[in-house]
């Protein structure tokens, strides 16, 4: 598809900081740098001005008659998620999306798209934060809860605040090549594409450091804790407490909300990531510091539980990078 015209679809409790990636990417010119760029606004309905929720007003907006022709419209997210946006919002998506525009949604963004009903039997995706609440209000999306961003015929979903900047860059990628779209990664001091998914991102299900109400438990977490690199198993660990095995798991469960394994297989990896992001020391020893045989055990379970590699993820998160 031939995109030239480019709009940015706000309302009111706008993300200044999505607003601004969209206007970075769209909207900033930079033919001193041989890119062409696009016919750019951004819109409210009735060009009436927005507050960003960051307390500041956005004024001189365009009105929907721009959006109403643009061939990409940009949704940032707006507050509240928890509401359809304005019907001058609704009706601006849903008509581009019958004449064959593309139509992206960042973040909570995402929301708008799925009010509109552009995300029926689509695949999509949405921050984690709010990937439960998406399905349920939004139950015949197909939601990846991995991908930072998802391309489906020209809906575009993007994860979180940061992923509109990958969502963005891809775009570019489709519309002016790859050479195009690096150089502008380049010129953003941004990743050109980013490894992995929002997995390696995701706050992990495990508990507080501090110990939970079944003080057996708790005590049984602080002595895990102490030794990572260590084997641990299930009779061990229901030995310790005076337990029986399945009395023991059911027990564990209940408090944590998880199973011993997935527990300390979370703890694990979050050492693994501790290390990488302190420095050089090589993969294969901070695999024996977390208790697995081999750098290629640490290196499966990473990618299966992070999205990504341990040296992909020691080169985005690293103090020394």
């Amino acid at each position: 598809m031939d995109v030239n015209r480019v709009a940015v679809v706000v309302a009111d409790r706008v993300s200044p900081f999505e607003l601004g990636v969209a206007c970075e990417v769209f909207g900033t010119d930079r033919s001193a740098d041989g890119m062409s760029g696009w016919d750019f606004a951004v819109c409210s309905p009735g060009g009436a001005p927005v507050e960003t929720w960051s307390g500041f007003g956005v004024s001189g907006l365009s009105t929907m008659d721009f959006a109403a022709t643009a061939d990409l419209l940009i949704v940032p997210t707006c507050a509240p998620r928890t509401a359809p946006p304005p019907e001058a919002v609704l009706d601006v998506l849903r008509s581009a999306a019958a004449r064959g525009a593309w139509v992206a949604g960042f973040c909570a963004g995402v929301f708008s798209l799925g009010y509109a009903g552009l995300l029926d039997d689509r695949r999509c995706t949405v921050h984690w934060v709010y990937e439960q609440e998406f399905i349920e209000r939004f139950p015949t999306a197909h939601v990846d809860p991995h991908a930072l961003y998802v391309d489906d015929g020209g809906v575009l979903t993007s994860a979180g605040t940061v992923a509109a900047v990958d969502l963005c860059l891809h775009l570019v990628r489709r519309l002016r090549g790859v050479a195009a779209a690096t150089a502008l990664a380049r010129r953003m001091v941004a990743a050109p594409h980013r490894v992995g998914g929002q997995a390696q991102f995701v706050e992990a299900p495990v508990p507080a450091t501090s110990a939970p109400d079944d003080a057996l438990v708790g005590e049984v977490l602080e002595w895990i804790e102490r030794r990572l690199d260590r084997p641990v198993t299930i009779a061990e660990l229901a030995r310790r407490t005076g337990l029986g095995e399945r009395t023991f798991l059911r027990r564990f469960s209940a408090a944590t909300g998880t199973t011993p394994h997935r527990w300390l297989t979370e703890r694990r990896l979050d050492r693994a990531q501790a290390m990488l992001e302190a420095g050089g020391t090589p993969v294969e020893d901070i695999a024996v510091a977390c208790g697995y045989s081999s750098a290629a055990a640490l290196r499966h379970q990473f990618g299966k539980r992070r999205g990504t590699s341990p040296s992909a993820y020691r080169r985005a998160f690293s103090a020394q990078s």
